[in-house]
């Protein structure tokens, strides 16, 4: 009972660590300096999305002490919610802030490989929530496999585009993080005792 106790303390710290260092760095970033409001909201949105990769997994592997498979789907649900919100904050921030840069990004011809990785990231992200609405409309086992394929897609592509830019994350915390979103991933795809929600 204590080490169980023990573990789930560990689990959290780990957790809560991951996500609030890179946060924190980047909220006290020097490129923030002299920038628009709107700049500054629309890159954080953009490391909430990825703090978000790292709890999804967890969420669906049933990694996190103390959520029970109902509390975790629940979860794993208002989540993805948020991370597509994240998306939207985060490219309609540049936007605002650079139109010709979003647009030629959207449009597939920017010259900077990171906004393909990112594009191919949001839209993916789109399609996986669009399923999830869907999900009634697909035999379980079928839903299952592409959204995971979806998440993948999304894991990867924003992770090779936080990678390329030099922001506001500082390199390691970013790193770490990347990485751990990775681990998260791979857990989530190896593990045999995913929750099982209702289709």
């Amino acid at each position: 009972m204590q080490g169980a106790r023990i573990k789930s303390v560990l689990i959290w710290c780990g957790v809560s660590a991951a996500l609030l260092v890179p946060i924190g760095v980047a909220l006290n970033s020097p490129l923030l300096q002299w920038r628009q409001p709107i700049y500054i909201i629309a890159g954080l949105a953009g490391v909430a999305g990825l703090c978000l990769l790292l709890i999804q997994p967890l969420l669906a592997a049933g990694a996190l002490p103390g959520l029970g498979p109902k509390r975790a789907q629940h979860s794993h649900r208002w989540l993805g919610a948020a991370l597509v919100i994240a998306v939207i904050v985060h490219v309609a921030g540049l936007w605002i802030t650079s139109p010709p840069d979003v647009v030629d990004a959207l449009l597939l011809r920017s010259p900077t490989l990171f906004s393909l990785w990112g594009v191919i990231a949001m839209w993916a992200a789109f399609l996986a929530a669009a399923l999830a609405v869907l999900r009634h409309r697909f035999h379980p086992g079928t839903w299952r496999k592409i959204h995971m394929g979806l998440a993948i897609v999304i894991v990867l592509g924003t992770i090779v585009h936080a990678l390329l830019i030099d922001g506001t994350m500082g390199t390691l915390s970013k790193v770490f993080l990347c990485a751990t979103v990775i681990g998260a991933s791979i857990k989530l795809v190896f593990t045999r005792h995913r929750w099982r929600g209702k289709p």
